[in-house]
């Protein structure tokens, strides 16, 4: 088996990890070792965040739910019971859009689903 030179695939693999560490401080962007060690824990670092990210928004969606909640004296819980007990399938992603942007919207949302809670909201 004839004998292969690995110098410009080696080259490119070197040249390619220094390229993706670009903007890294101190040594991390311009030496080969650390500038691959700190993309590795990078990559870590990305995917895990990438999943905790979803939780976070889920976090802002309640807070702006409750906060939207807050004129109709009524808790966050239990308005999503009640959501839940009149089937009615808007996710919390929407009911913040609505309870930020159309106030209305949402007052008569609360309303459908308490009949109780009178509208509190000019």
């Amino acid at each position: 088996m004839p004998r292969v030179k690995g110098g410009v695939t080696a080259l490119k693999r070197r040249k390619k990890v220094l390229k993706q560490a670009k903007g890294f401080r101190f040594g991390r962007s311009t030496k080969e070792k650390a500038a691959k060690d700190a993309l590795m824990h990078a990559g870590r670092h990305a995917y895990r965040h990438r999943r905790d990210k979803k939780g976070e928004f889920r976090r802002l969606w309640n807070v702006k739910i409750g906060a939207a909640l807050s004129p109709f004296e009524i808790s966050y819980s239990k308005f999503i019971n009640m959501l839940k007990v009149k089937n009615v399938e808007l996710d919390r992603k929407v009911l913040s859009q609505i309870a930020e942007t159309e106030p209305e919207t949402f007052a008569r949302i609360v309303e459908q689903v308490n009949p109780v809670v009178e509208n509190s909201i000019v």
